[in-house]
């Protein structure tokens, strides 16, 4: 199907549901930052690699859950996810970035013709779904509605290396208010397939951060008065395993632009079916 070249206003999509916002991104309606929009579904990164490196994958995923939740698994050859819905991959993200020997080498907004036979794709849960419930609790998010994707920083906290695949954890900030902090620890926490709760707050240089204006990806945030910044393990460490892993081909979802899944943002992360 020919991809649209129009883009609706982020506003406007707010209150488009999961299943028709895949569609507009399916026909490339849309092609922005997913924060804020299909409230109480669970969004998601993907990670594509060839089946050969699929254990090693699998294995950094579960031993580093904070920042690689996984949420689902494809079968053999198969773009779909069917836990997650009615869901392709090689088409229902807004973005993807194309990776050869671990450089970004081009962007998508779909892959239907790089896909093959050999892929393994992992689903894995998004901090951005939780966005909607700190809202729905009074915690003040000023990037959401805005279109714009959050700040994200390397760290010098070093995942756990499986085969191939390691690196510094990558984690997303939010200025939050200084009152809100324990209320965003108690929401965060009951999300551990979306990132759980923070896993710094306050001065980023104590996790490595030199310079909070100045993100590797994303977009930079102020800090005003009476606020602090908020950490949490970011999904993009996954991308930074993937370059240093140096993969003939990789994709991903680029930064930002997760696939809206058909899962409740609150369910249980033991109801998940991976495969």
């Amino acid at each position: 199907m020919a991809r649209l070249t129009t883009s609706p206003i982020f506003e406007d999509l707010r209150l488009v549901d999961a299943d028709r916002l895949r569609r507009l991104v399916r026909m490339g309606a849309y092609e922005g930052h997913t924060g804020g929009l299909a409230r109480g579904k669970l969004q998601a990164n993907v990670v594509i690699v060839p089946r050969s490196f699929a254990s090693d994958f699998h294995q950094f995923c579960i031993r580093n859950p904070k920042s690689c939740p996984l949420v689902g698994v494809n079968r053999a050859g198969s773009p779909l996810i069917p836990a997650l819905g009615d869901i392709d991959i090689r088409t229902d993200a807004p973005q993807y970035n194309i990776y050869h020997f671990g450089e970004l080498t081009r962007q998508r907004t779909d892959i239907i013709d790089l896909w093959r036979d050999d892929f393994a794709a992992f689903a894995l849960g998004s901090s951005l779904t939780v966005e909607a419930a700190l809202a729905e609790k009074g915690v003040k998010l000023r990037r959401i509605g805005c279109g714009k994707a959050s700040p994200k920083f390397r760290t010098r906290i070093r995942t756990c290396r499986v085969g191939p695949f390691g690196g510094e954890m990558v984690v997303s900030m939010r200025p939050i208010s200084h009152c809100d902090v324990d209320r965003v620890r108690a929401v965060t926490a009951r999300f551990p397939h979306a990132h759980g709760s923070p896993i710094h707050v306050g001065e980023p240089t104590v996790i490595g951060i030199a310079d909070l204006m100045a993100p590797d990806w994303g977009e930079a945030v102020k800090i005003m008065d009476g606020e602090v910044p908020v950490f949490w393990a970011s999904s993009i460490t996954a991308q930074v395993a993937l370059t240093r892993a140096e993969l003939a081909t990789s994709i991903t979802v680029s930064p930002g632009h997760m696939l809206i899944t058909d899962v409740d943002a609150r369910a249980d992360a033991g109801a998940f079916k991976i495969y």
